[in-house]
This record gives C-alpha cells, structure tokens and sequence, in this order.
C-alpha cells in the first residue's frame, strides 16, 4: 500500500506547489477569496473535489 501511497503525496505535493512557484500573486488572491467564502460552498468545493477524485481514479484504473 505504502509503494502507491508515499508517490501519490509526492506527486501531489509537486502539483500543489506550482501555482505558488509560478504565480505567488495568483495563489496569494485565490486564497483572500477562499477566505470570503461561506462554510456551505467551502463544503460544496470540497465535496466537489472529492466526487472529480473518485470518478477520476475510476476512470484510470
């Protein structure tokens, strides 16, 4: 399990951390716009990430 795992968090890690490196100005914005957000469509993005996650992973396997 781990062989999948450790890769998949490093591989995330290296996506998470472009937008920062290449647009710090970007990311800094869309982070004060986050913040102004309601729980309820925080919830809403994070479930909607959850759903595009599985039904990608399901699509690739």
């Amino acid at each position: 399990m781990l062989e999948i795992l450790l890769p998949a968090f490093a591989l995330m890690l290296v996506f998470e951390g472009i937008l920062p490196f290449l647009a710090p100005t970007a990311w800094r914005d869309t982070f004060r716009r986050a913040t102004a957000m309601t729980d309820g469509q925080i919830r809403f993005v994070g479930l909607a990430s959850i759903l595009l996650g599985a039904i990608l992973l399901m699509a690739f396997r």
